[in-house]
């Protein structure tokens, strides 16, 4: 379709059909597909600039956050192809192997069903059938708020190629001796019936109970040692009680034994340096197969190691218990059982007392059920071989974090790194691919599915187990480009990516993971920037979810205010690394800054071109200075400070090298500080001065007219180039309007060029005192209430710029609704203002205002005001007050005596003025 021609430019915006009809049109262009071939890692002549999506789970919809996240990330993906970079934003979605079947189990709960009732392969079946469904419905919807993704290229963890790389990393990482089969106390959910890694049982801070427990001397009636414990339930697991080597108070009693409360058999006391003698009683007790640290003990002494609790959480017999849980305990659920407990122990005199505890207890990330400490047989991949070139890349420059803070936390985690448990009890994910020989027991960890044993050719059966979720993400950043096939286009023409832009919360969960496996399998860091970007919260700075019933569904404000509201409102109230807070109750008021910058582009755009016309108009770079007026030279300086600007605040896009230099370290991506600056040319600059004062030259037909339109179209060009990467609906809308000329170097604005600076034009500082002159006639208009009707009479006296002031005095004149006369006198009242360049402004008074009306008000005014300053100088004066009323009270204080001092001077002068009139 054609963009209507500029008497056709409708006066409201209609952000709905705008930005329906130009995403159609930007994809039927395949504006943001990227061409490997184009890469100058493929020997085309464009840069490659690469950025990889968080991938959203595959169930997921949009909410608040992944509006904020993927509006940053497009933001800088537009500026980098309008740049001239081969660009690539690659989408995709992660299978989210614990949260899609969490989903699909619910759904099956609901059918009064469980997925053991159809078995893994009509589970997996059902699944894949719910995901072909409703998977990737979050990607369609980003599509609304503008995201300028390459959707050829979109990747799903699951997908058969990825699955290749997948198995291809647990290959080479178990041929280097990085991943191995451990049996040690993991973390366990008993909701989602899996074991979990460390950063996925999250710790919440919760109130609970320290309970003390007597555990009898053997051999000395009357005597115990008490331990204390906030999980009573796991008691029955207990195999020692430690005390520490060196604790004299119980150095006669290492190598006795106690009982063992409730179940009544003993237990040995046992020397090692875990016990610390400053905390508690300095015993502490040790139940191996439901705490890691004590499963550390255990090792160290060789205790057995009873599991006394079931995958469901369920206190039980499970494993080498030895009849410790008593048959009124058996299959009771662990807090029931807690209670339970704690009754038996007050009953029989073996609980000594129960204090209120604070402590930290961990949670699963996807269900939030309290984990349990459980000893399992799992798969875990070495991390600290790993985790030393991610420490190196982030020291010596490759990688930076912003904000910087965040890069002591990323060290701190490395530096202190445990093993990596990657195997679940799922059955929606990457099966791991491990195979046993039946007759044997042999073990085949294989690329390629196994169907009989290597050895002896027996049947074989693989693990059950499926991988974690992040084992297939942490590959995303060239997993998605081609490899294992090192050969592949995409992989050498977009391999390292440049910026990764996500929330803190997944620093350990993905990023970090995504850096070790970038030199693990590739030899190099994925990406160069690390871009952290804060959260949004409402307004009582809770993070903002859905299941707290305080979030915000993006999809309503881009219904409501269109794409370009939101995108700006988000990109403008974010600093670098700080939060977004919204108020999910009024979306009027959250969204009103883009709401608003919209509707004032709209009718800057409106206003503009139709003044401008739809005649073609001559490039700026032919007009000759002297054919220039100082607005032009003026508008043009402006534009190119903003360019500037902008390129400061947005850049550097890349590190000069191969490494970040200290002065770049943490330079660039301030977006808000981008948008503003792009903002304020437009609206305060352009619209507010420029078009303002060639108002009168675009009306009149001649060569200044031509001068002006092509100025206009100029800078109104360039300005919708610089806003087009936050608010890309609206500026290809008007930018389409725009009439021809020869600078129109795309058939869209989102692959046109970025603006460059253009050469610098004399004389442009003088138009900056026209902007004093009519600012000073304006503040005069207000601080003595002249009514807007009226016109105000100025001289300029005493001036080194005559020639500036008469040249100028129609369009100052025009701009501040006065008439300005270079030389002469003013009779009356009058007030005085000294110009910047040493020009005296003298503004009449005479018949603007009630001089004797004026007069009184103020003289009440500084009465009432001298009255105060009187109260409040006698305060200060008084030393009692002074000197015993904190320092900084005393400190505000004075600095309102001076304030109002300053005043009252100020209204003296005034009423001295008006006086002179009357």
């Amino acid at each position: 379709m054609t963009t209507p021609p500029t008497a056709e430019i409708p006066a409201q915006y209609d952000p709905a059909a705008t930005e329906r009809e130009w995403y159609e049109r930007w994809l039927a262009a395949d504006a943001f597909t990227a061409d490997a071939a184009r890469s100058t890692r493929s020997g085309g002549d464009r840069t490659p600039f690469t950025i990889v999506m968080p991938p959203p789970n595959v169930t997921a919809v949009l909410h608040v956050g992944h509006g904020l996240n993927n509006t940053v990330q497009d933001v800088i993906a537009r500026w980098r192809r309008m740049c001239g970079d081969e660009t690539l934003w690659l989408p995709g979605t992660d299978h989210a192997g614990i949260a899609t079947q969490n989903i699909v189990e619910k759904l099956l709960a609901s059918e009064g069903k469980t997925r053991f009732d159809l078995g893994r392969d009509a589970f997996i079946a059902r699944t894949m059938e719910f995901v072909a469904d409703t998977g990737g419905a979050i990607l369609e919807q980003l599509r609304s708020i503008g995201a300028s993704c390459d959707w050829s290229r979109t990747a799903y963890t699951l997908s058969p190629e990825l699955s290749i790389a997948v198995r291809e990393a647990f290959v080479q990482l178990h041929e280097r001796g990085l991943i191995y089969r451990g049996h040690r106390v993991i973390h366990w959910c008993p909701r989602c019936l899996t074991s979990l890694s460390d950063e996925e049982a999250e710790h919440d801070e919760e109130a609970g109970s320290l309970y003390h427990i007597r555990y009898a001397i053997v051999g000395e009636p009357g005597k115990w040692l008490t331990v204390a414990t906030t999980r009573p339930e796991t008691m029955l697991g207990d195999v020692a009680l430690a005390v520490n080597p060196d604790d004299e108070r119980y150095a006669s009693l290492i190598g006795r034994t106690v009982i063992l409360p409730i179940a009544g058999i003993e237990i040995p006391i046992i020397a090692d340096a875990y016990a610390d003698p400053a905390f508690g009683t300095g015993v502490v007790k040790i139940t191996p197969a439901h705490d890691p640290n004590d499963f550390e003990v255990g090792k160290r002494h060789a205790l057995p190691m009873p599991v006394i609790m079931t995958s469901e959480g369920n206190v039980d017999n499970v494993t080498d218990a030895e009849g410790r849980v008593p048959p009124d305990l058996r299959g009771v659920e662990r807090f029931e059982a807690r209670d339970r407990i704690v009754a038996m122990l007050k009953e029989s005199g073996a609980l000594a007392k129960v204090e209120a505890h604070q402590h930290a207890v961990r949670h699963c990330y996807r269900c939030g059920t309290v984990v349990e400490p459980r000893l399992s047989d799992q798969w875990f991949v070495r991390m600290r071989e790993l985790a030393a070139p991610a420490l190196e890349g982030v020291r010596t420059g490759r990688i930076r974090i912003l904000p910087e803070r965040w890069e002591a936390v990323y060290v701190n985690w490395l530096e202190g790194i445990r093993d990596w448990n990657i195997s679940r009890q799922l059955w929606w994910g990457h099966r791991i691919p491990v195979w046993y020989c039946v007759n044997h027991g042999c073990v085949t960890v294989s690329r390629t599915d196994v169907t009989s044993c290597p050895n002896c050719g027996g049947p074989v059966r693989q693990d059950e187990d499926v991988l974690d979720t992040w084992f297939s993400s942490w590959l995303w950043p060239f997993s998605t480009l081609g490899w294992p096939n090192t050969d592949a286009a995409d992989l050498r023409a977009f391999y390292p990516t440049d910026d990764l832009v996500t929330a803190p919360e997944i620093l350990f969960f993905w990023v970090a993971r995504m850096v070790m496996a970038g030199y693990a399998f590739m030899g190099d860091a994925p990406f160069h920037t690390i871009y952290l970007h804060g959260t949004v919260r409402d307004t009582n700075h809770v993070k903002m979810s859905k299941s707290l019933g305080n979030g915000i569904d993006p999809l309503d404000v881009v219904r409501l205010y269109g794409a370009d509201a939101l995108r700006y409102t988000v990109i403008s109230g974010m600093g670098m690394g700080a939060d977004l807070v919204l108020d999910p109750g009024d979306l009027d008021r959250s969204f009103a800054p883009g709401r608003n910058f919209a509707t004032k582009l709209w009718n800057i755009g409106r206003f503009l071109l139709t003044k401008v016309g739809d005649e073609p108009v001559a490039s700026v770079s032919d007009i000759q200075d002297s054919r220039l007026a100082r607005a032009d030279r003026w508008i043009l300086d402006r534009l190119n400070v903003a360019i500037a600007e902008c390129d400061a605040a947005l850049g550097p896009a890349r590190p000069t090298g191969t490494t970040w230099d200290r002065s770049e370290l943490h330079a660039g991506l301030r977006l808000n500080e981008y948008a503003e600056t792009a903002r304020r040319f437009v609206w305060n600059e352009l619209a507010d001065w420029y078009l303002e004062s060639v108002k009168s030259r675009v009306a009149t037909e001649g060569d200044d007219r031509d001068v002006a339109r092509a100025v206009l179209v100029h800078v109104f060009d360039a300005a919708l180039r610089l806003l087009h990467p936050v608010i890309p609906f609206i500026t290809e809308a008007l930018w389409q309007r725009l009439p021809e000329r020869a600078a129109k170097d795309s058939a869209l604005l989102c692959t046109a060029a970025w603006p460059l600076a253009s050469p610098m034009r004399a004389g442009a500082p003088e138009f900056e005192r026209v902007r004093e002159c009519v600012d000073a006639l304006r503040a005069m208009r207000a601080e003595y209430g002249v009514t807007p009707g009226k016109v105000v009479h100025a001289v300029v006296v005493a001036t080194p710029t005559p020639e500036l002031y008469i040249t100028e005095a129609g369009l100052i004149g025009q701009l501040a609704r006065a008439t300005l006369t270079v030389s002469g006198r003013v009779d009356g009242p009058a007030v005085h203002t000294l110009l910047a360049d040493g020009s005296d402004l003298v503004i009449s008074l005479g018949g603007l205002v009630d001089l004797e009306q004026e007069r009184r008000k103020l003289e009440v005014e500084l009465n009432q005001l001298e009255g105060q300053i009187a109260a409040l100088r006698g305060r200060l004066a008084n030393e009692s007050f002074t000197s015993r009323a904190p320092a900084h009270i005393v400190d505000a204080e004075r600095a309102k005596e001076r304030e109002w001092s300053a005043r009252a001077e100020a209204l003296r002068k005034k009423v001295v003025t008006l006086g002179a009139g009357t």
